[in-house]
């Protein structure tokens, strides 16, 4: 059940990880599955590390593996992150070759999580995490148990990869496995919306920093995307501040009217300023097929701004900060945590800092989540 509450919880913000080429968000699923064993077995920090890149390598591999297809119905973060959330699991458990294999193979037959609640803005987004990581987890301690599961859950006649995708890769499973890790190209988001947005956000903020001019001179604002993001964006409109998330043109006019998109722009009060309104209502969206050429490699987006006296002004960003091309910093990364944390952890920050900054040192992981020092 920790594991299920922390899953959900960690995706709630849209500000947890993304592996972009995957199109996976990771550290929400596998995470809390981790950490829940790690707790319970008084793992060293060492040991929750390897059970991290376990499970961060075999969700990745896994989404990589079924390709954009399968991203047009299936939540990526759920359904592979079921498989990560087993295999960190697993790792954490010390489980031998064949029990690991029944971890995986009962993660598989669990892993689930539709798009369609987008359409209506239902909450379902976070039960996916949540579940994935409860499902991940109990595959794993039953295999420990002796449970059995498939051995061919992924290139099965009947296993995942045929079921959920029309262009699956079976090769990148273990294509440099152990050599090549996908947990180093991860990102860590900056914006507190989709990730589908971050591209066009910045490439927002580059052309009006180049325009030197009011709000009030601006006609148009075109955004060219690649055509996943607008598939997935393009309907949503911004009813609830969880919705704006997904709205493109709420986020370009919050980032244009204060200069960033945070946690606190996405309130009843911001949706419905008569001023984001009027931006808003300035923005139109297409696709671009030279920009989807580049997807999901890179997310890159172009905006263009057109003032009133016919002044054009063009921002263009593939890696917007958060990218491992573009990192945030560690002080950055520091401040987002003390953020999200608000006043819950407000006695224990610093300590958790500090234990998480030197974590291969720490001989008892339970330390961290229960804010001891030493």
């Amino acid at each position: 059940m920790a594991a299920l509450v922390n899953g959900a919880s960690s995706h709630v913000m849209e500000m947890d990880d993304l592996h972009r080429q995957s199109i996976f968000h990771p550290a929400a699923p596998i995470l809390p599955a981790i950490f829940a064993v790690g707790e319970k077995q008084h793992v060293s920090g060492s040991d929750l590390i390897l059970g991290i890149v376990a499970g961060y390598e075999t969700g990745i591999r896994a989404a990589l593996a079924a390709g954009k297809s399968h991203y047009e119905y299936w939540h990526t973060t759920a359904t592979c992150g079921t498989f990560g959330a087993a295999a960190g699991a697993a790792k954490v458990l010390g489980l031998g070759v064949e029990p690991f294999v029944w971890a995986l193979g009962s993660a598989g037959t669990q892993s689930s999580g539709l798009w369609e609640f987008l359409s209506e803005g239902a909450m379902s987004k976070q039960l996916h995490p949540g579940k994935s990581s409860l499902n991940g987890l109990l595959a794993a301690l039953l295999a420990q148990k002796g449970f059995t599961g498939s051995s061919r859950i992924f290139e099965g006649k009947r296993g995942f990869l045929r079921a959920t995708s029309e262009d699956y890769d079976l090769g990148v499973l273990v294509d440099g496995l152990g050599e090549t890790f996908h947990t180093s190209r991860n990102s860590l988001k900056y914006y507190a919306s989709c990730g589908h947005t971050h591209s066009a956000i910045e490439a927002t903020l580059e052309a009006w920093k180049e325009a030197n001019a009011d709000l009030g001179a601006i006609r148009s604002i075109t955004v060219s995307i690649y055509q996943e993001a607008l598939d997935l964006l393009e309907e949503v409109e911004a009813r609830t501040p969880y919705l704006a998330k997904f709205n493109l043109p709420f986020c370009i006019a919050t980032a244009l009217n204060f200069g960033h998109v945070d946690l606190e722009d996405f309130t009843v009060e911001r949706i419905t300023n008569s001023d984001i309104q009027h931006l808003m209502g300035t923005v139109s969206l297409k696709g671009d097929p030279a920009l989807t050429r580049l997807y999901p490699r890179k997310w890159p987006s172009r905006v263009e701004i057109e003032l009133r006296n016919g002044t054009r002004y063009e921002g263009y960003c593939e890696y917007p900060k958060g990218d491992p091309e573009n990192p945030i910093s560690e002080r950055e990364l520091i401040e987002k945590f003390n953020k999200l944390s608000g006043t819950m952890l407000k006695n224990e920050r610093d300590k958790i800092v500090d234990l998480v900054l030197a974590l291969e040192k720490v001989d008892d992981v339970t330390r961290i989540f229960q804010g001891q020092s030493r």
